[in-house]
């Protein structure tokens, strides 16, 4: 397991230095509603590894920057 409260400060970064809305990037990653994103960002839930790659993806960082391996956002 990942730390949580990493993940979640470092999605909601990434998703405001962005400007784009929870709903926004729910569509853009293929989730249902923007609930689940702020549920990732509260730390209620934790994303599967789909979409834990698909969110990596979508803001171009690493796994491992996302998830709180690494502190470089720079994918090798």
């Amino acid at each position: 397991m990942f730390p949580n409260e990493i993940f979640a400060q470092r999605l909601k970064q990434l998703r405001t230095n962005s400007n784009i809305s929870m709903q926004k990037l729910a569509d853009e990653i293929g989730l249902k509603n923007r609930g689940t994103i702020s549920q990732f960002e509260t730390k209620i839930t934790t994303p599967a590894s789909d979409t834990l790659i698909a969110l990596a993806d979508y803001f171009n960082v690493s796994l491992d920057y996302l998830v709180g391996r690494s502190d470089s956002p720079d994918r090798k």
